[in-house]
């Protein structure tokens, strides 16, 4: 690891030199773009958790639902301590929203171990996390979030691009 992020700064230093500007988007983007495919994972599953733990309440349920969508109660049990099976139990289901009530005691951590297991499940319901977070305002406050829909967005292209030259 010490040795790719010494190759790194070289790169960004050349970079500065050169007049280009430096974002903190352009720096997460390359930073993602050369992981190996666990760390990406893993970096989805952080920003969603970053996302989540500056998302008000309502966004909160928000992505909780989204989230839990393609996970069974078994899948939901073991995650995070069952604290997702037990909002399922409660009542929330696809047609029966997560409430408010619900995301009070779920914490950041939780959230990410979710994103991590959904992508197992289904990449698409971490894909479309873009979606709700583009029509939230308040979610598209925080850094975290654009980062996070840039990397879906581009993630995206790049699937509808293999898939059509195969």
């Amino acid at each position: 690891m010490q040795a790719h992020i010494e190759k790194e700064v070289p790169r960004l230093v050349e970079a500065k030199d050169q007049g280009l500007s430096i974002t903190i988007e352009n720096l997460s983007g390359e930073v993602y773009e050369s992981a190996p495919s666990d760390v990406k994972s893993r970096m989805l599953s952080e920003l969603v958790g970053s996302v989540y733990a500056t998302a008000p309440p309502v966004e909160k349920t928000r992505l909780v639902a989204h989230l839990m969508k393609p996970l069974g109660i078994l899948s939901l049990v073991t995650v995070a301590n069952g604290v997702f099976a037990s909002i399922r139990f409660r009542g929330a289901s696809n047609d029966f929203p997560v409430g408010i009530d619900d995301v009070q005691n779920v914490q950041a951590s939780d959230v990410i171990a979710l994103a991590s297991y959904a992508q197992q499940v289904s990449m698409q319901a971490v894909n479309g996390l873009a979606q709700i977070l583009a029509t939230s305002p308040a979610l598209m406050s925080s850094a975290a979030a654009l980062i996070l829909v840039r990397i879906l967005m581009r993630e995206s292209r790049k699937r509808r691009l293999n898939d059509g030259t195969q």
